[in-house]
């Protein structure tokens, strides 16, 4: 499967040419050469040195660890994720805000400062974002540069997660805040951009939003898969159209999987060998952990019901607290310290088509989520798949 192509003109390719240049980009990726190179058969030499750790398969099974900026901050999160490798995880999500959802999180630092610091701490573990925004307060060319860093960094263990945002991050730091269908255009637009550029070819691109006349001189050595995230119908569509793989709940993927599943067909791919991220919250401890932990993620069933076009954390908090109950809350978590109620959970999921388990902990207290986890859990799931 290819995992990331960079086609130069966007367009989608057919199953053929999807399989043949999946062939191509994954022999480059073991040479350490550029997409660039492999497409267009030019020089073979690796232009930086091969990763030589190992680094999983990111369209088999995998469980991640979501760092959640919003409740953590970045050192600790740099803490938290390596404790998190360690333990097993093959994985690692980073959200990417510039404000909290909730004012009660109190936290938002940057991104893509914790992934270049993260790299350093872990040896295997892919890492990336869930989800970056590349539409408004990231340009697109810079988000593309960015992940190419990255991925010269860390070669062959980043993937870029987009999105079409949320106002408390877009509009709070622009004033910009479009309608739906036009921050979609938008990031199918920005899609296309940062595949052109992570080419390492010259960039024309004049498009409805953007104007690109740019190259990237230090283009990924190594293909980048990038997944688009959808929490709706018209938008699990989208992404399965344009998105190399997606990122989405529990509750969307049950109830829109055919959608994305006929996007991904109508452009000539094959879902099947596509991967999809499912982000789950769990809890390690007693109802009173996991009410603490659902205090903090309150707005979660109503986060792209509404609460996305509230740019104020604080009113957002307040919403969330008035509408919906706990209960609601943490309905579908697994709670407690029985790691069969863990593993149930995350083998539904993966019964159910999904490849990657992102588990997000919302309690306070992380290590005993990851030393339970790799201890009692991520074992068990190893051995039943």
């Amino acid at each position: 499967m290819s995992l990331s192509s960079y086609p130069a003109t966007g367009h989608a390719l057919d199953g053929r040419d999807m399989m043949s240049q999946g062939t191509m980009l994954a022999g480059a990726a073991r040479a350490g050469i550029s997409a660039a190179q492999a497409q267009q058969g030019g020089d073979m030499r690796a232009q930086t040195a091969p990763s030589k750790t190992h680094t999983p398969d990111i369209t088999q099974r995998m469980i991640g660890y979501m760092l959640a900026h919003e409740q953590f901050a970045v050192p600790e999160l740099v803490q938290i994720g390596a404790a998190a490798s360690r333990a097993g995880f093959h994985l690692l999500a980073t959200s990417d805000h510039l404000q909290p959802w909730q004012a009660n999180e109190g936290h938002s630092g940057e991104a893509w400062v914790t992934l270049g610091a993260l790299g350093a701490q872990v040896s295997h573990s892919w890492m990336g974002t869930t989800v970056t925004c590349p539409i408004l307060r990231y340009n697109p060319a810079v988000v593309a540069e960015t992940f190419a860093s990255l991925g010269r960094l860390y070669p062959g263990r980043i993937f870029l997660g987009v999105g079409s945002g949320e106002a408390l991050n877009e509009r709070a730091a622009t004033g910009t805040w479009p309608k739906w269908q036009e921050r979609w255009d938008r990031l199918v637009e920005s899609m296309t951009i940062i595949r052109r550029l992570w080419s390492g070819e010259q960039v024309s691109f004049r498009g409805k939003y953007y104007t690109i006349d740019a190259r990237l001189y230090d283009p990924p050595t190594q293909p980048i898969p990038l997944l688009t995230a959808a929490n709706g119908k018209k938008s699990m569509r989208l992404a399965g159209q344009h998105g190399d793989g997606l990122i989405t709940d529990p509750l969307t993927w049950k109830q829109y999987k055919a959608e994305w599943e006929g996007g991904a067909r109508d452009a000539g791919k094959h879902p099947a060998r596509m991967p999809v991220l499912v982000e789950q919250y769990v809890v390690v401890g007693d109802q009173a952990v996991a009410r603490q932990a659902a205090e903090y993620w309150r707005f979660g069933p109503n986060a792209f019901k509404g609460y996305f076009n509230i740019t104020d954390p604080a009113r957002i908090q307040q919403r969330a607290e008035s509408e919906l109950p706990l209960e609601k809350v943490m309905e579908g978590w697994p709670i407690g310290t029985d790691p069969k109620v863990h593993v149930a959970k995350i083998n539904e999921l993966f019964e159910s088509g999904a490849t990657i388990i992102n588990v997000h902990a919302g309690q306070m207290d992380q290590q005993q989520v990851i030393e339970f986890y790799g201890k009692h859990v991520l074992p068990q799931v190893r051995q039943a798949t």
